[in-house]
């Protein structure tokens, strides 16, 4: 649904702030799209009447799947991500969410509409305050459930979700549904504006799958631009440009030429080796969360999946995902990606995570509480489903187990009997696995950092998770906007850390990796390898930079570079000596375009 035009020129030029989801520059015109959720007449139905309207809702969910199906079909022949898509879809039968709507029709006689609306905002809620980006996001895919559902019952009153476009346009939006962006395989997008949304969002998740410039999180971009505002979306340095002077025009074009120049020299290298100037040869592995994005993530040149997240098969149900429907998630995984190999962690939920299925005590600080490893030893048959899944999925190809937030040895040994029982169950079952399946641990608690002499020699291998080594080591939640200039990667003790444990762990001969997003950052890049790391993971499209960044970087510059850095005392001076010794070589990668 456009907004009612207005004159192009009753406002001069803006700059607008937002977070840089997907790369790229786009020049366009703005369609502004109703971001608002469906009306409805809030009203109670009579009691001979619940029936028709718990039907009423039924039909409206099943009629909801069917267009999702639909949307699902073109995304898929077009190349976009298509695994959000199937979730959606499992969220709108989701039995909290259907229990919770009939339960406001019959004893509360709301009508369909209602009862919804009531059921997502009550469910929503669980989410608003969670310190893990990524669920807090699964609180709008409720609400955008809840919105379809209404729209569908609706009959056509209210404008259909999925954006329809005449000509090429940017999309300014208050937020956008995984269905609204699957929608646009086929439309003429240039780029997204949000007001809502981080780079884990769907939408981000979206844009970028479709290779498309996003910039999200942008304050009243439905209000501050108007419908065919000329605008310019920056998603290197997460800026809009609205109505914007011949002169940012003509600096947007040229950033955008040398952007498009950048990826279609990087695509070129993907089939080049990962390895510094001087041939050493560094593993690059990505991050996923879906069995669907592991062929793009090849693609992009990963050598393996390096930390595969398992936390999206315990949320938005009511029942525990059993033994052979993990195995099938997981077998799944290994067999898209053999030979190479896959890295999956055991989940990491609990605290402030909402998950109907398992009863979580409510914690006046979840980011310290029964999370990850805790939560598992203390759900000892939740756990050992759960890897003996893992230990099975291990028949069809090279797969790790990776455990999360170890802080002690007592931990880890607890973790190793357990599994020990699982494989020999497993063998006792007569059911197949590989002869030897590695069990690893995250460092991610300073804890560990400082014990791990003593932990490193019962652990098959070590990843370094450094989105929570900062937080724990800087007291800083990394959720908090007003604290993130603390939660940097090249603080002095983070980085110091980190040397401490690379020196470890090749003392100890246990291999070390990292699948936090210190990997994804260029410069960060040279300083773990200076480090000693040889092993990086990270999300996909960070790859073909990170690799191109090696390979005009010898060993002994990287070396170096790590051992300035860790004499120095703030993070403002770690990333001026990093800039000042690489930028030159590295501009076009570091400004991306």
């Amino acid at each position: 649904m456009n907004r009612s035009e207005a004159p192009p020129d009753s406002q001069g030029p803006l700059t607008l702030p937002g977070i840089g989801a997907s790369p790229g520059v786009a020049i366009g015109p703005a369609l502004v799209v109703g971001g608002s959720a469906p009306s409805f007449k809030r009203r109670h139905v009579a009691s001979e009447d619940v029936e028709h309207e718990v039907q009423r809702f039924r039909a409206a969910v099943s009629d909801s799947q069917a267009n999702l199906r639909g949307v699902r079909e073109r995304a898929s022949r077009a190349g976009g991500e298509i695994a959000i898509l199937d979730a959606y879809m499992l969220m709108l039968s989701d039995d909290v969410l259907v229990q919770a709507t009939e339960g406001n029709i019959r004893v509360d006689l709301k009508c369909a509409e209602w009862a919804v609306s009531s059921a997502v905002r009550v469910l929503a809620a669980h989410f608003e305050d969670m310190d893990d980006a990524y669920l807090r996001e699964r609180g709008q895919d409720l609400q955008f459930v809840g919105e379809l559902i209404i729209r569908t019952l609706r009959g056509g009153k209210d404008p259909a979700p999925f954006v329809k476009l005449d000509e090429p346009a940017v999309v300014v939006a208050h937020d956008l549904s995984p269905a609204d962006t699957a929608a646009m395989v086929n439309e003429p997008v240039l780029a997204l504006i949000t007001e809502i949304g981080t780079r884990t969002s769907h939408t981000a998740i979206m844009a970028r799958a479709l290779q498309i410039p996003a910039v999200l999180g942008v304050t009243e971009a439905t209000t501050r631009i108007l419908p065919r505002d000329n605008v310019v979306v920056d998603g290197l340095r997460g800026l809009v440009l609205v109505r914007p002077s011949l002169q940012e025009l003509e600096a947007a074009n040229r950033r955008a030429e040398r952007h498009a120049a950048l990826c279609l020299h990087l695509r070129d290298t993907f089939d080049l080796p990962a390895e510094t100037a001087d041939g050493v040869g560094i593993r690059l592995e990505a991050n996923v969360e879906f069995v669907s994005e592991a062929a793009g993530a090849i693609a992009c040149g990963a050598m393996g999946i390096g930390l595969y997240r398992t936390e999206f098969l315990y949320i938005n149900r009511t029942d525990l995902p059993g033994e052979d429907e993990q195995y099938e998630v997981y077998r799944s995984l290994v067999e898209t990606v053999a030979p190479r190999p896959v890295t999956v962690r055991t989940f990491d939920i609990g605290g402030d995570k909402f998950v109907s299925s398992l009863a979580l005590p409510g914690e006046l600080n979840p980011a310290l509480g029964l999370r990850a490893v805790r939560l598992a030893l203390s759900r000892p048959r939740v756990f050992r489903t759960q890897l003996a899944a893992m230990a099975r999925a291990s028949a069809h190809g090279p797969l790790r187990i990776m455990i999360p937030m170890i802080g002690t040895l007592s931990e880890l040994r607890q973790v190793r009997e357990l599994f020990d029982g699982v494989v020999r169950d497993i063998d006792d079952r007569g059911l197949p696995r590989a002869e030897h399946i590695p069990l690893g641990i995250m460092v991610e608690v300073p804890a560990a950092a400082i014990m791990l002499d003593r932990i490193a020699p019962e652990a098959d291998f070590l990843s370094l998770g450094t989105n929570d080594l900062i937080q724990y080591t800087l007291a800083a939640d990394r959720a908090n906007r007003s604290l993130a200039y603390l939660a940097s990667p090249f603080d002095p003790s983070v980085l110091r850390l980190i040397v401490n444990i690379a020196i470890v762990s090749t003392r100890l001969d246990t291999p070390l990796s990292i699948c936090g997003e210190m990997a994804s950052d260029p410069l960060a890049a040279v300083f773990l390898v200076g480090a000693g790391l040889r092993s990086l993971s990270m999300d996909a499209g960070a790859i073909p930079r990170v690799k191109e960044t090696l390979r005009r970087i010898s060993l002994d510059e990287a070396e170096d570079a790590t051992a300035e850095c860790v004499d120095l005392d703030t993070a403002e001076a770690v990333e001026q000596l990093l800039a000042k010794r690489f930028a030159p070589r590295l501009y076009d990668i570091l400004q991306e375009g």
